[in-house]
């Protein structure tokens, strides 16, 4: 029997998720553009703010917030199956996309906050991808500094602090 997810009302989360057998199946363009989109579509579903994140070849990154009422586990399972579906479809595939259940760490903490909002958004400079992290079309850095808010949440000011270490 699996445990029982720890989750507290209000509390900011760095969610990861692995595709399944460490494939590539992120790899594109289109298929991440498909992820992006299934996450808009969740923000019109459920309320959460999408401080960061991350969307890398064969996993993701996410640094959010569920809103007052809202439950991590549900919204994840909505983007992650939603998803799933999607790629298989589009692939004409069957079977799970995903390795294994989310994974999901509370923040508890300012410098945890910050902490993570800068290895979420450093992803892609440490796999060699990108030289800096606001070069990357598939991570909150870009989306920020190009002031495109529909995905990920303005930056507060505690985010504003750890936008001046990248």
């Amino acid at each position: 029997m699996r445990k029982p997810r720890y989750l507290i009302i209000g509390a900011d989360y760095h969610v990861t998720a692995k595709i399944n057998r460490g494939e590539f199946a992120l790899e594109s363009r289109e298929i991440k553009e498909l992820f992006l989109q299934t996450v808009k579509r969740a923000k019109k579903k459920y309320a959460f703010k999408l401080k960061s994140f991350v969307l890398m070849d064969n996993h993701i990154h996410l640094l959010i917030k569920p809103g007052k009422g809202e439950n991590l586990s549900k919204i994840m399972q909505w983007i992650l199956s939603v998803f799933a579906k999607r790629y298989n479809k589009h692939f004409n595939l069957k079977g799970h996309v995903w390795y294994d259940r989310f994974k999901s760490k509370i923040i508890e903490s300012f410098q945890q906050l910050i902490s993570t909002f800068e290895y979420i958004c450093n992803n892609p400079v440490k796999a060699e991808m990108v030289e800096s992290a606001e070069e990357y079309l598939y991570g909150a850095l870009w989306f920020i500094r190009h002031r495109l808010f529909d995905l990920v949440e303005p930056p507060d000011l505690s985010i504003k602090m750890a936008l001046t270490d990248l």
